[in-house]
């Protein structure tokens, strides 16, 4: 490794070697970001079919719960089996049968890092990660000179691109 001289050869050097380690968490974070833009769609999908038995008598909500799905409502009609948009559930039985639209393994496993939380199992990586991200941004203040004309230049990019997530993220 390099000999450390002063700040400038340090955000340098660290700045390369955090990169190449970063480099791989960047691609699954890129990949599931874009894959998380299309959510609402059925881009890469495909149909996964359930046969579930659940305890009798849930309601609307205590069903989507469970078979983990958003916005299920039960069509009118008598008797136990309840229908709806994605399949039915028998209320006496506690018999579900449903369709789920889903992405493929790999991909939702990529997913669930954008998903997670604090008390998640991938939290302590999204956490490393942010703080590796952050230390980009101020270590790339360091690879120019702060006097030259690439820096200013530089400097006024990274405004713009600052006021510009601003103005997305509150008036958008």
């Amino acid at each position: 490794m390099p000999a450390i001289k002063d700040t400038k050869s340090f955000m340098r050097i660290t700045h390369r070697y955090l990169g190449y380690f970063a480099a791989g968490i960047m691609v699954v974070y890129s990949l599931s970001g874009v894959l998380l833009i299309y959510r609402d769609t059925n881009f890469l999908k495909k149909e996964n079919k359930y046969e579930l038995v659940l305890k009798p008598n849930m309601t609307e909500k205590e069903l989507a719960k469970e078979i983990k799905m958003k916005n299920i409502e039960f069509q009118p009609g008598a008797g136990d089996l309840k229908t709806f948009e994605q399949g039915t559930y028998n209320a006496k039985t506690g018999a579900a049968n449903y369709a789920k639209m889903e992405l493929p393994f790999v991909l939702e496993k990529f997913n669930q890092l954008h998903k997670s939380t604090s008390t998640h199992r991938y939290a302590s990586l999204n956490t490393v990660f942010g703080f590796v991200l952050f230390f980009f941004v101020i270590s790339s203040f360091w690879m120019f000179n702060f006097k030259s004309k690439a820096f200013r230049r530089g400097m006024i990019y990274a405004g713009i691109g600052f006021v510009l997530a601003v103005i997305m993220v509150f008036f958008q």
